[in-house]
């Protein structure tokens, strides 16, 4: 039995990931409108400024992780599969912590952003992107154990 999937097949993840990256996107769009428009409503530029920061690390955020899973996916007919689809999404994480507490420092306590409206972005980007997975996932049709092939019957010789 042969482990390694044939070079022409792709992982049956992939369009269920592409889904989710562009799904996340366009509702990311609307919830980059409404957010810098209720921003500059009730906080004026700086709130827009925290809307456009906020929506944009959430789905800088978001798609990371997808991305990440997509270029793994790229070396799923390699030997080394697992090893370079473990690292690749880990490293994707472990990018995403250190960015976050890099901005976190960076914008904690400067003049031309409103926190509330910050906070308030991010969570709704999140939110969002959790949504748009949980959705994409459950109204996708993946088989329970995908990429997988099975043994050739026995023959009786």
């Amino acid at each position: 039995m042969n482990d390694v999937a044939p070079a022409d097949r792709t992982p049956t993840s992939n369009p269920v990931l592409r889904r989710a990256l562009t799904w996340g996107g366009l509702l990311a769009a609307v919830i980059l409108v409404v957010s810098s428009v209720l921003g500059l409503v009730f906080a004026g530029v700086p709130g827009l400024v925290s809307a456009l920061i906020g929506t944009v690390m959430a789905v800088v955020f978001m798609g990371i992780t997808s991305a990440s899973i997509l270029l793994a996916n790229r070396y799923a007919n390699s030997d080394l599969f697992v090893g370079i689809f473990f690292g690749v999404v880990l490293g994707g994480w472990i990018v995403k912590f250190i960015v976050f507490i890099v901005l976190v420092v960076v914008l904690r306590g400067v003049d031309w952003l409103d926190p509330t409206v910050l906070f308030l972005s991010i969570v709704a980007g999140v939110l969002a992107s959790l949504v748009v997975d949980v959705l994409v996932v459950a109204k996708s049709r993946l088989p329970y154990a995908s990429d997988v092939e099975l043994p050739k019957a026995p023959t009786e010789d």
